[in-house]
């Protein structure tokens, strides 16, 4: 049965997948930082294939065909509309496919790496997504996205943080949407959650031999970089052979 918020999601992304590109992608972006990034480490490993989880309009599908010739490339996403869109903007037919992040259409080990490009945020359970994530990868999972202890004031990130650490965040968050657990947001997918990449650490942690992170906007000066500087951040967890 399709939640409320999934309707809400769905229904936006449908009637905007026409300019979707226009509204929430430009170059240079924290997204395209990020690709740029992946694509670094995919050519320094020589791994051989990536999977795009929620592909959208194909942003990150096309970046890995036109900069990887040779490299096995696959999306998935939820919303039939954003497929053709992103078969509109040249990616072959097919190499998206419909379907959700929880659970992945593909078999354990299908892919080297696994990606997502600013999804997590409007997923209700990100965990369930990241977990599925480590079960297709073999070599590597990346997240691009938020990160909400850098936005606001100091002791506003700091409180959160208390929060995270203390296990209250999401009950806080849910009385402050008066038992949503989401803001609607009319210019970001309809849905956001609260969300942090930080919160998907553990989990990466345990899965991979090494993670690292790289803040791609909404840098500034702390001592805490990139906890409460970085707005997006890059997680890159990687596996060794």
């Amino acid at each position: 049965m399709t939640s409320i918020p999934d309707r809400i999601q769905h229904d936006y992304y449908t009637a905007t997948s026409g300019r979707y590109d226009e509204m929430h992608s430009e170059p240079g972006d924290e997204h395209y930082t990020a690709l740029a990034y992946i694509s670094a480490l995919v050519e320094g490993f020589g791994w051989r294939s990536v999977l795009d989880v929620g592909a959208g309009t194909g942003r990150g599908v096309a970046h890995f065909i036109d900069r990887h010739p040779g490299l096995e490339v696959g999306g998935v996403e939820p919303v039939p509309a954003m497929i053709e869109q992103a078969e509109r903007n040249g990616v072959p037919s097919g190499t998206i496919v419909e379907g959700r992040g929880d659970p992945l259409p593909f078999a354990d080990d299908s892919y080297d790496v696994v990606c997502e490009l600013g999804v997590l945020h409007h997923v209700a359970d990100p965990a369930a997504v990241v977990g599925d994530m480590t079960r297709v990868a073999r070599r590597a999972v990346f997240l691009s996205d938020t990160n909400r202890f850098a936005k606001g004031g100091f002791w506003h990130r700091a409180a959160k943080y208390v929060l995270a650490r203390l296990g209250l965040w999401q009950t806080a968050y849910r009385l402050a949407t008066r038992g949503r657990g989401y803001h609607l947001n009319p210019e970001d997918g309809g849905v956001v959650y609260s969300y942090s990449v930080y919160d998907s650490l553990p989990l990466l942690n345990e899965w991979a031999d090494r993670v690292f992170l790289v803040p791609t906007a909404g840098v500034r000066n702390s001592w805490f970089h990139p906890l409460f500087s970085g707005h997006t951040v890059l997680l890159c967890a990687v596996r060794d052979e």
